[in-house]
C-alpha cells in the first residue's frame, strides 16, 4: 500500500498525521517525550509511521522517547524493533 499524501499537525503533547478525509496516526506524549499512547490506522500499519511518530517527538522534545507504563504487546513489539535499529 502506498501511503496518501498527509499532513503533519503538531500541537503541544500531540501530534497527528492526517489526510483530508482522516487520520493516518497520532502519538501522545509528555514534555519528557514519554508516550502516553500511539495509534496508526490498521490500513497505514507497517509503512513507517508510528516510527515517523517516535522521531518526531524526539525532533519536538530533544529527548529520546520511552514508553508510559502499561504498555501494550503491539507497543512493546514498537520499542522494541526501534532498539534494535538504533
Amino acid at each position: 500500500m502506498q501511503l496518501p499524501d498527509f499532513k503533519i499537525d503538531s500541537q503541544p503533547g500531540v501530534i497527528t498525521l492526517k489526510t483530508v478525509n482522516t487520520t493516518l496516526g497520532f502519538v501522545r506524549y509528555t514534555e519528557t517525550a514519554e508516550i502516553e499512547y500511539i495509534f496508526v490506522r490498521r490500513h497505514y500499519r507497517r509503512l513507517g509511521l508510528a516510527r515517523m511518530l517516535l522521531d518526531l517527538v524526539e525532533e519536538q522534545t530533544g529527548r529520546s522517547v520511552a514508553p508510559q507504563e502499561p504498555i501494550s504487546p503491539l507497543g512493546s513489539k514498537l520499542f522494541e524493533s526501534r532498539s534494535t535499529l538504533s
